[in-house]
């Protein structure tokens, strides 16, 4: 037998059934979307500071304005999916620039596939030389770096430019330890041959 609805003073009655279901579609995806809104207004707002900080940031290390104007772009659209996903640990320029060095590390990736000059390192046992006490000119350098193979470039960048520690550049190219020393003793030997040429060519 139905419920008959509560009486309200004055002979009234009211529709309990209408009114608690209305109530629980009313906090229907409620949950989270402030959250998410904060973030993105926090980027929008951080953006005219962290674009020239991204983009000098991926401009010296890609040589070409347009490879780095075209990263800085992949940069921001991954922190806007970052933030509608609410992945976003820490909404800062420090934290733009990680995600700008993983864009980073995927171009050389892609053009190491593009090329075909990705190969695999061969599991021997290389001297470790570092520091490189080598002085070198920074304008020169970067030119010669410019003209590397893809997989030389992407570790000598991250270890001598960002420079991070060998285990650090590791993770950030998908390798092991031991393998990531021995392509930066094949990078820093095509890196001295082709400076050294360049010098050659100067005298």
């Amino acid at each position: 037998m139905a419920r008959p609805d509560r009486a309200a003073p004055g002979g009234a009655h009211l529709d309990t059934t209408r009114r608690s279901r209305a109530s629980a579609d009313d906090d229907a995806g409620v949950s989270g979307e402030p959250a998410v809104a904060d973030q993105g207004a926090r980027l929008l707002a951080l953006y005219d500071r962290a674009l020239p900080q991204v983009y000098g940031y991926l401009l010296p290390r890609t040589g070409t304005p347009a490879v780095a104007e075209d990263l800085t772009a992949e940069t921001f659209l991954a922190a806007v999916s970052a933030v509608q996903r609410d992945t976003v640990p820490d909404l800062t320029v420090a934290w733009l620039v990680g995600v700008a060095r993983h864009k980073l590390v995927d171009h050389w990736r892609r053009r190491a596939r593009e090329e075909r000059q990705l190969r695999a390192v061969e599991e021997t046992v290389v001297p470790w030389e570092d520091p490189w006490d080598a002085h070198v000119d920074a304008a020169r350098a970067r030119e010669v770096l410019s003209e590397l193979g893809p997989h030389h470039q992407a570790a000598l960048t991250l270890r001598y430019l960002d420079g991070l520690s060998v285990p650090e550049v590791a993770e950030e190219l998908g390798r092991t330890v031991h393998a990531t020393e021995a392509l930066l003793v094949r990078a820093r030997t095509a890196f001295r041959r082709a400076y050294g040429e360049e010098d050659d060519d100067a005298g």
